[in-house]
């Protein structure tokens, strides 16, 4: 049986449309929503991080942190809930924030107490504003999202795979075996 060029085109030319198509839609879901595109220097550092390079097309929990606060033991279980999901891509960040006067009056001294006392090895940033009219542009999206500042530290924010969903938690909403932990398990 005797192919011929004309014969053998058709299917080549169905498969690279299947697979450009395929492609076009991979890069579409990565696609970064507008308010992560954004970035911020990390804690006690001069490195800076773009947050679309953190999110990967996969639920990422935004925390507003604060040093010397009640809360500030969240953050062995946040670092828990990293270690337990960074595998599937998850990923937790941390916007150390004095909006509430409880931040460390240095960035050395912030870093020491989230990187040697609590162990924290995700991203964590360098102080800003996460509520009222100078806050980030991330924390002003997530509040207008979820209609709910940070009312005091330690608010969690968990942001959908495709960016679009965003559900909101107080600062007493433990990390792990919680509705927060749930719904992290759940995205994925």
């Amino acid at each position: 049986m005797k192919t011929t060029l004309k014969q053998l085109a058709f299917p080549v030319l169905i498969l690279i449309s299947v697979c450009s198509h395929s492609a076009f839609a991979g890069d579409k879901k990565m696609q970064c929503p507008d308010f992560l595109n954004q970035e911020f220097k990390k804690l006690h550092s001069s490195e800076n991080v773009n947050l679309c390079k953190l999110y990967q097309g996969k639920p990422i929990l935004f925390v507003n942190t604060a040093s010397h606060c009640g809360f500030t033991k969240q953050f062995k279980p946040l670092e828990a809930l990293h270690q337990k999901y960074k595998d599937k891509g998850f990923q937790v960040v941390g916007f150390a924030s004095d909006d509430f006067n409880q931040e460390a009056k240095s960035e050395e001294e912030a870093a020491g107490i989230c990187y040697k006392n609590y162990g924290v090895t995700f991203t964590m940033l360098s102080p800003t504003k996460v509520k009222g009219k100078d806050a980030n542009p991330v924390f002003s999206h997530l509040a207008k999202a979820t209609g709910e500042e940070p009312a005091w530290n330690f608010n969690k924010y968990l942001v959908s795979a495709d960016g679009k969903t965003v559900k909101h938690y107080g600062s007493r909403e433990n990390p792990l075996d919680s509705q927060l932990e749930k719904d992290i398990s759940a995205a994925l």
